[in-house]
């Protein structure tokens, strides 16, 4: 149960610091943690006329391997499963649209170690 919590707290964290990042970026938030029956989508943003939807991993660690090594193809598979459900109303969507990662590598008291945004991180299946 107590790993379970500081996990939703680092993803949490991460979420946050990701939002942050991308906002002093440029980027408009749409959507923080976007749950649809297909699945979630930690951010929806728009970047200059580009629909983003964004997942972010973030780790304290890197015995497990790099935060983006975890976003294989199941997990993409997934995100981009909910973005289409996310665009559903729409019949023609009339914006680009990418799929990015936001790798975030924290050290034991929350303080950034590195933060990695990969623009087109990868693409629709």
């Amino acid at each position: 149960m107590r790993w379970t919590l500081r996990r939703r707290q680092t993803g949490q964290t991460g979420e946050q610091i990701a939002a942050r990042h991308l906002f002093r970026k440029g980027f408009r938030l749409l959507e923080h943690n976007y749950r649809c029956e297909r699945g979630e989508i930690d951010l929806i943003a728009e970047d200059h006329g580009t629909l983003v939807f964004v997942e972010v991993k973030t780790r304290r660690s890197l015995a497990s391997g790099s935060p983006e090594e975890a976003v294989d193809r199941e997990k993409q598979r997934k995100i981009c499963r909910a973005a289409n459900w996310y665009l559903q109303p729409w019949q023609r969507w009339p914006l680009p649209i990418r799929f990015d990662v936001v790798a975030i590598e924290l050290d034991e008291s929350d303080h950034v170690v590195a933060i990695r945004h990969i623009p087109a991180a990868f693409g629709t299946e």
